[in-house]
């Protein structure tokens, strides 16, 4: 029998709600493992992936996963126990996971459900998001270096079937099933243009699993309980944050830069080498870190082979803009160098011609006094 929304029931599964937090300009990953394992009995874990081989897709520097106190939730009126972790990167970004199991739900009450964790956990909540990235960031603090007062946040909410009543393939969920309500959260009808968008990031592997990618939810089927392709979606949403913060950075960054560029060149007199030299300075500064951390970013996850998810991770990447931002970044980071490099050229160039006018004056000193000498 084909399934349909109506004979359709999710055996067991689980929605994950993802906050991620840019939370310092880098985490000594290191000193993390080494605080955790001083205060819980559980230590922290570097993160893997399981189920690809790592000629394939792998971590550069793999960032560190916590496990935190299991928490109790307000799900449309009912309380759910729900597992908490943490997982830490290198730049900066922390990211927080709530994972809400379901079981034994007819496939509407299942996407109405996941809809109803957005809406009370969901981008507009801080609660219960504050208070455990509180309770984290008091325990890593010594591991963070400059951390951020003002954080900038992305989200992503990742529905998750293992198994349904009956048998299904992966095609046929994607075409007998109406999977735009749990991707959209809408519960009116979308236009059919919109459908197609909501749909067209769809991959398969396996006969029986599913997986479609949107901006800020997914769906996947996966009946071996692979969290692979979470955490690549994870993955991909804090390259995204990062990217955003430096942009953001950039954006106030370069019109400060210009009024003082603007200040060092009308402010002529001898020590306006010195101002071009530390300003120049102080942009080689700026660039050099700003690279240093997008590089990392950019290299979280080293994708040597086209295979499965690697081509779900580039379609993530794809959907959530990451490159355009990456993109503007360097861009912004050019307008900088290039800015540097003028500077410095004319911080040399005033060097010179100080040099050169100190040169006459020493000549036309030494002729003065000898002039004065041979009167004597």
């Amino acid at each position: 029998m084909t399934p349909t929304m109506s004979d359709l029931h999710v055996h067991s599964g689980a929605v994950i709600a993802l906050r991620l937090f840019d939370v310092a300009y880098s985490v000594d990953l290191k000193r993390v493992e080494e605080i955790w394992s001083a205060r819980f009995p559980e230590s922290a874990v570097r993160s893997t992936l399981h189920s690809t081989p790592a000629k394939a897709l792998t971590f550069g520097v793999p960032p560190v996963l916590v496990r935190l106190d299991p928490i109790r939730i307000l799900i449309h009126g009912a309380e759910h126990s729900c597992d908490v972790w943490a997982r830490i990167y290198e730049f900066g970004v922390v990211s927080l996971a709530i994972k809400v199991p379901v079981s034994e739900i007819e496939w509407k009450d299942y996407t109405d459900f996941a809809n109803a964790i957005d809406r009370d956990i969901g981008p507009s909540s801080r609660t219960p998001w504050d208070d455990i990235l509180s309770k984290l960031r008091g325990i890593i603090d010594p591991a963070m270096k400059r951390p951020n007062g003002m954080m900038m946040e992305e989200d992503h909410l990742i529905s998750i079937v293992q198994s349904w009543n009956r048998p299904v393939t992966g095609e046929a969920l994607a075409e007998n099933v109406d999977l735009v309500p749990l991707l959209s959260g809408e519960n009116r009808p979308l236009a059919e243009k919109t459908r197609q968008d909501l749909l067209k990031r769809r991959f398969s592997y396996y006969e029986d699993d599913l997986v479609v990618v949107t901006w800020d939810r997914a769906f996947i089927y996966e009946p071996r309980n692979d969290s692979d392709v979470a955490d690549i979606i994870e993955v991909a949403n804090a390259q995204l944050l990062e990217f955003r913060y430096y942009d953001e950075l950039l954006d106030e960054e370069l019109p400060r830069m210009y009024q003082l560029v603007k200040e060092a060149r009308h402010a002529a007199n001898i020590f306006s080498p010195r101002r071009f030299a530390d300003l120049a300075r102080n942009l080689h500064t700026l660039v050099a870190e700003v690279t240093e951390l997008t590089e990392k970013a950019d290299n979280v996850l080293q994708v040597t082979e086209d295979v499965y998810l690697a081509r779900i991770y580039r379609a993530t990447l794809e959907t959530l803009g990451v490159s355009s931002i990456a993109e503007a970044v360097e861009r912004k980071l050019s307008i900088v160098r290039n800015t540097y490099a003028s500077l410095h050229e004319e911080a040399s160039g005033l060097r010179g011609e100080l040099l050169e006018i100190s040169i006459v004056l020493l000549i036309i000193l030494e002729i003065i006094i000898a002039l004065i000498g041979n009167r004597a």
